[in-house]
Order: C-alpha cells, then structure tokens, then sequence
C-alpha cells in the first residue's frame, strides 16, 4: 500500500468531525481556512461557529464596518488577517456577485489569500488538483522522506510544494490533501509524535535514523522586539466613564483601542526622573498613580512587558490628543481591543 494510501485509510478512521468538512461551499472554507491560519483548531472554532452566525453569507459579511469585524475577531491575534476579510468579502460581492469563486486562479488574486489557501479552498470546495502545504504537510513529508531543506527557505518552499504536487496525482484532492493536514495536526505532532502507532512507520526515514525530533529544519528567526508599555486607567468618578486611546496605523494593533500609554526603553523604577517628567508632560505636575497588575504578553515577533497604573488628580488635554476620548464601559465592551485590555477590564471592573 502507498503512502498515500495509508494516509487516507488513517484519516477515514481518526478524522475529527468538523462543521467545514462536510460542505463544499467555498465561503464557508474560506472562512475556516483564515481564521485556522496560526490557531488550533479548538481555539478557532469558536470564532468560526460566531462568524457564519453572524455573517451567513459573503454579502452579509460584505456589508459589516471594520470595527464590528476585529470586535469579532477579538483574541485571535494577527488582526490583518481580520481587515483582509472584509477586504475579501467586498471584493467577491463586488466583482462576482457574491459568490465565491472556487478556481485556484481565480482565489489567488483575493485580498489575504496565498498559494495555501488558494490551493485548500479550491480542493475542497471543487476538487482542483492543488496540493496544499500547510505546517502539518511540511512537518509529515519533511519526517517520512528525510527533507532537512529547512522550510520557510524559498528553496525548502519549492522543494515541498513540488513534492506534494506529485503525490496528489491520481489521489480525490480534497479527500487527500485533507487527510495528510489531519494527519499533521493528530498524529504525526511536533512534540510527541505517535510514531508507535504510526501507519507509515515502517518507510519513515526520521523513524530509522532517531532525527523525528530534529525535522522539520527551519531557517533562524530574527531576534525578537522587546517593548515596554505603560497603560493608565483612568476613571470619572461621577460618570464612571474611562479614557481609552484609539491606535494609530504603523504598528501593532492598529485601530484596535486601548488605553492612555506611554512606552518607555526599560520598565520604569519607582522615582525614575525621566518617567515622571513624561507623566507631568501627558497628565499635569499633581497626578497621583498606583501599580494595578504587570504581565508579559508575547506577540510572532515582539515581546511585551505590560504595567497597568491607576490614575488620578490628572488633566488631559484633548486638543493635543485627538485619539483619546471618555467611553462608558458598555460603549467600551463593544469596541475591538487587544486582547491584554480586555483581560484587562474583566479583571479590574
């Protein structure tokens, strides 16, 4: 037996049963497709299950602001990915009528789709013999066939692609291509792989040569960011409002709102001149503030030391900061924010 055909033959037996695996509607995929990109499939669906109830259709979807979709989309991080939704949504309602196009040519020219997830919605939703290659793919072809072309090389990309283009010949694409994702992600993990009870152990070259651990190779990352934030949480006793901060273009979180911020090199001691100077500069010589919490958020790229500070006795000039505004806390809860804000205010309020 071939193994693919192993492949297939453990997928129909352990395959979870998944709301996106039993239709061929290319919206519906899609929106599984972008919202899984870099989430478990137990964390995303939730949101898939929220998103096709809120927006059954790609017309529904297309007629939504920006701000209701990232208030959706809230937790999952990569909020890009979000904005490029409703990009993509107007973009099909405009230029095909709202349906969704299944061609592989036709989904690589849409806003936030790639060669992956052209080539998944285009199997699924119709069959097109695209194979696609995704993390499990790379990780399940790199082990069996002994790849240490490392994977997020454009070499290692064309490598793999052209590899699992081959093996999808003569195979059903959608079934397939299905079965070696699922397989990835339950069996053949990255840590702990179940390789006793492996189907394709017996062919498997990292199995044999004890390297299961080592595969897939990739290149070194970038040395990631650190960044210190400073949030003040600041309420009106009288009409217990907050002041919340909507961010700018340019960096991460863009649009999101958080709260009034000052971002420092290092996290600010206790008596810091040039931190204080800040602060009167921001809220006035006679603000009084207390340490609330700290934590360390960490983003891809970017790693954040978080302290959030009561303020009081302070004044703001809102002349000079337009992006700042008194919201009610039930105006707020309706707002897109990063997810240490929301965390945030379940906490504190």
């Amino acid at each position: 037996m071939s193994f693919q055909s192993k492949i297939v033959e453990w997928y129909h037996q352990h395959k979870r049963d998944l709301p996106w695996r039993n239709t061929t509607d290319a919206y519906t995929i899609w929106l599984s497709e972008i919202i899984l990109q870099q989430t478990r499939v137990e964390q995303g669906l939730p949101y898939f299950n929220r998103f096709l109830a809120q927006y059954p259709t790609v017309g529904h979807f297309a007629s939504a602001s920006e701000t209701e979709v990232l208030k959706l989309w809230q937790g999952l991080g990569y909020y890009s990915r979000g904005r490029n939704m409703l990009k993509t949504a107007v973009q099909v309602h405009q230029e095909y009528g709202g349906k969704f196009p299944v061609s592989y040519a036709e989904l690589i020219r849409l806003k936030g789709i790639g060669d992956y997830t052209a080539a998944a919605i285009s199997s699924f939703s119709s069959g097109e013999a695209r194979a696609v290659v995704d993390g499990n793919v790379f990780r399940v072809l790199s082990r069996y066939f002994g790849i240490h072309t490392p994977i997020n090389s454009t070499r290692g990309k064309q490598e793999f692609t052209a590899l699992a283009a081959s093996l999808l010949q003569g195979q059903q694409p959608a079934v397939y291509n299905q079965a070696i994702m699922e397989f990835g992600a339950l069996w053949c993990r990255p840590r702990s792989p179940r390789c006793a009870g492996c189907p394709v152990a017996e062919g498997c070259f990292a199995r044999q040569h004890k390297v299961t651990e080592s595969l897939p190779v990739k290149e070194r990352k970038l040395k990631k960011r650190t960044r210190y934030f400073n949030y003040f949480f600041c309420v009106n006793p009288e009409t217990k409002e907050i002041l919340v901060k909507r961010r700018m273009p340019g960096d991460i979180w863009q649009e999101l709102y958080d709260f009034p911020l000052l971002e420092t090199e290092g996290s600010p001691e206790q008596g810091d001149a040039a931190f204080s100077n800040a602060l009167k500069a921001h809220f006035g010589e006679d603000y009084r503030m207390m340490l609330l919490s700290h934590r360390k958020h960490l983003l891809t790229h970017q790693t954040i030391y978080i302290q959030f500070f009561a303020l009081d006795n302070y004044i703001v000039n809102f002349n000079q900061h337009a992006n700042i505004k008194w919201v009610s806390l039930n105006d707020f809860e309706a707002l897109p924010q990063p997810k240490v804000i929301a965390d945030f205010i379940k906490a504190y309020t």
